[in-house]
């Protein structure tokens, strides 16, 4: 039996579509992936972008068209009673947990399964992850910046918004790279290729 390859994959439960992405983590079977949390509001800030919902058309297109791929999928999906929201409590939480896929996935079900905002109802989440209802939001100041830290290396390692999986130094974003990643295991020389250096260093005619 072959060993698995590492792989590391960036979330914040902020993200349907990371959502999605979790739920057919099993179709790259051959990866250990490492689940890493980050905050995206500070990734987007991070690489001066902006996020969906601040565009409406933007919005509205991928709010339908996620519901539709869950539908296609046949993956259970419920939108919270508001999004975006507030993550920075559960994410630290994870992040001091120290979350397995099992916590994770869990996590994600709370909100695109349960549609419920673990900010405004904490004691209820907490129990959904098998923790105490007691369990306090994280406060702890090497929690705060092991967050920050792990939002910056995401930049770092490329990444611009989630889910983004980190294989062999080269970042698959969204949803849609699982079918991308799973030929990219089948040709690991593909970036190597003569169309995908041409492609990675046509000029930007903007500047």
């Amino acid at each position: 039996m072959s060993e698995k390859i590492s792989a590391t994959l960036y979330y914040d439960i902020i993200s349907p579509f990371a959502y999605l992405y979790v739920k057919q983590r099993q179709r790259l079977k051959d990866l250990d992936i490492k689940p890493v949390p980050i905050l995206l509001g500070g990734l987007l800030r991070a690489t001066e972008n902006i996020g969906p919902a601040e565009v409406a058309a933007k919005r509205l297109h991928l709010y339908q068209f996620c519901t539709w791929q869950a539908e296609k999928l046949g993956i259970p999906f419920r939108f919270p009673e508001h999004h975006p929201f507030l993550t920075v409590a559960p994410q630290r939480l994870l992040l001091e947990q120290n979350a397995d896929w099992e916590m994770v996935e869990r996590a994600f079900d709370y909100v695109w399964m349960e549609g419920k905002d673990p900010d405004l109802s904490w004691s209820e989440f907490c129990t959904y992850l098998s923790l105490p209802a007691q369990t306090p939001k994280p406060e702890n100041p090497q929690v705060k910046a092991a967050l920050v830290a792990n939002t910056n290396q995401a930049k770092a390692d490329g990444a611009f918004g989630v889910p983004t999986l980190i294989l062999n130094g080269h970042p698959f974003w969204g949803v849609d790279t699982i079918d991308w990643t799973l030929e990219y295991l089948a040709r690991p020389g593909m970036f190597d290729e003569a169309s995908y250096v041409y492609a990675g260093n046509v000029p930007n005619g903007l500047t």
